[in-house]
């Protein structure tokens, strides 16, 4: 499921009198607070969805594909999402 797809299941969830703006409104509310909770508490959780939490990726070393040449992978951060047990079991 894309983006659009995505839209058109909140426009049919809510209904006929709900637009394409007002669906796409309501998702890009929901996606911009949970950027705005990762960025601020490191950590979103949505019972009965799963959590969204910062992950750290210490620094290491890699190979170079082309050359196998030994390089320094610098640290980083990245989100990473735990399903709930509910969303593991409807699967």
């Amino acid at each position: 499921m894309n983006k659009t797809e995505l839209i058109d299941a909140i426009q049919a969830a809510l209904g006929k009198d709900a637009t394409k703006r007002c669906a796409d409104e309501a998702l890009e509310a929901v996606l911009s607070s949970i950027v705005k909770g990762v960025k601020k508490d490191k950590k979103v959780q949505i019972i009965g969805f799963g959590t969204f939490e910062v992950k750290k990726r210490a620094k290491r070393t890699g190979r170079n594909p082309k050359t196998g040449e030994a390089m320094e992978i610098p640290a980083s951060k990245s989100v990473g999402f735990k399903p709930s047990s509910l969303l593991k079991a409807s699967l």
